[in-house]
């Protein structure tokens, strides 16, 4: 008997199946949306995915007219479609390899289902439900739902030719480690350890996706230490593994990749009201990339913080690029490494001056700064850990104080450009650049003052240079 969780599914489905079944053709419900069927995860924002015995042009045959859009993927490739939540992608029962040299897989089709189950990543995700029967029918080869109730990551076939087939799969058992809990069998493990350098044929646009998914995860910490224990990591993120050997006398971890991953694990989805989770879970990985490079960060004071916030985010830049995220991403991620030891260096307490500045430096990344702040707390000192939440706790009530006063999100001097070459009798140029600095420098330490006592200031200043 199918559960009643699968009934909006097969709803949205049927007019699809009705469609192949009057042309005589199987069409099958597969991959990750069978799976959390199964497992009661589906949500309500999910790919359906399917496969099917008709072939590319059999499939536009039968589709057209009932398909908003219908596009292929290459010459090789079947129509896809997407339609609400349903997307129809060029699974016609194929099978895809990767050559040993190649970032191109190879495409062979097949008549039966058992052929494209063998292909698939893993037992979990080698399931289908065929949806054109009388009535829906499980299809579980390889013992899918075995390993999914007992918690285990295996491959159809033998890992070696699992992983062969698209060495993507073996970044991918981390995030179904960290995602599902799943454990990897012993054979697994051992091939992705002597198959490593397999993962250079593929694009880093795909590994930078699947590190993406890794990282949004509930529990990202055992797919993390699975990329490293296993070797992968060397391949794309070698500054990763590097930390693990470094002593971290600040937090007392044994090494600062053991802090590091703690402080992924404490960006929670519910954090704050309004931050990027993804964004700030990757400033999370990235935020202690430049410990390994300097040695004099052990003392706490501000110049050292600083030397490991300017290598760190010079380090995070490098590496986020070569793993082709956007710039926007590439910018955010480094400026909340660049700050992220920001507020440390204001131990005296929060005036007016600090709180504009720290806005001022946060910029649109004030919500992300405070969380990665406050998750960069691991200590299992008690006392310590609620010291630093109660100066947390402060900056962010010092931070609604002085917003209630000031427009602190829109920060700038009094005048602007124009009024000081009007007031100066100046025209564009580098001394108007000056004016504007010095003005900055009096709306942060002093605030608002008024038109009348900033002109003044504005004028004597400009005396004092000629």
């Amino acid at each position: 008997m199918v559960p009643e969780r699968f009934a909006p599914v097969l709803a949205e489905v049927a007019p699809l199946g009705e469609l192949f079944r009057a042309q005589r053709k199987k069409l099958f419900l597969v991959g990750g949306s069978v799976r959390d069927l199964l497992i009661d995860r589906a949500t309500t924002e999910f790919d359906l995915d399917f496969t099917t015995d008709a072939r590319p042009d059999e499939i536009k045959t039968i589709i057209t007219g009932w398909a908003d859009a219908i596009w292929t993927q290459g010459s090789d490739s079947g129509p896809s479609r997407r339609k609400g939540r349903t997307y129809l992608r060029d699974h016609d029962h194929r099978a895809e390899a990767y050559s040993p040299d190649s970032r191109k897989p190879e495409v062979q089709f097949s008549d039966r289902i058992e052929d494209d189950l063998s292909r698939r990543d893993f037992t979990v995700n080698a399931m289908a439900l065929e949806i054109t029967s009388d009535a829906p029918v499980l299809v579980d080869p390889y013992g899918g739902l075995a390993d999914l109730m007992g918690k285990v990551l295996r491959t159809p076939l033998s890992p070696t030719e699992s992983f062969s087939d698209d060495p993507l799969r073996m970044m991918r058992a981390a995030r179904f480690i960290a995602g599902l809990q799943l454990v990897p069998v012993d054979e697994l493990v051992a091939a992705v350890r002597s198959m490593t350098d397999r993962l250079k044929i593929v694009s880093a646009e795909r590994i930078r996706h699947e590190l993406d998914r890794l990282l949004v995860t509930d529990h990202p910490t055992a797919g993390l230490w699975f990329l490293v224990d296993t070797g992968l990591a060397e391949h794309f993120f070698p500054e990763l593994p590097a930390m693990r050997l470094e002593q971290d006398p600040i937090h007392r971890h044994k090494d600062v990749l053991t802090h590091t991953f703690a402080v992924v694990e404490n960006v929670r989805p519910d954090a704050s009201p309004d931050f990027d989770f993804r964004i700030t879970r990757l400033a999370a990985l990235f935020h202690d990339i430049g410990k390994p490079r300097t040695r004099g960060y052990k003392d706490g004071k501000g110049v050292t913080f600083h030397h490991h916030e300017v290598v760190g985010a010079r380090m995070t830049k490098a590496r986020l690029k070569a793993l082709k995220y956007s710039s926007q991403d590439v910018d955010a991620i480094t400026e909340l490494v660049a700050l992220h030891l920001r507020f440390h260096t204001y131990a005296m307490g929060w005036t007016d001056s600090a709180v504009r500045r720290y806005v001022r430096d946060a910029g649109p990344l004030l919500n992300e700064l405070n969380v990665l702040t406050r998750c960069d707390c691991t200590t299992r000192n008690e006392k310590k850990a609620l010291l630093l939440a109660r100066r947390m706790d402060e900056l962010e009530r010092r931070i609604a104080e002085v917003m209630a006063r000031e427009e602190l999100a829109a920060l700038r001097p009094e005048l602007d450009g124009a009024q000081v070459m009007e007031l100066l009798g100046i025209p564009p140029g580098r001394d108007v650049g000056k004016a504007m600095e010095f003005l900055m420098e009096i709306r942060l330490e002093e605030g608002l003052i008024g038109t009348e006592a900033i002109t003044e200031r504005l004028r004597s200043w400009w005396a004092e240079r000629r």
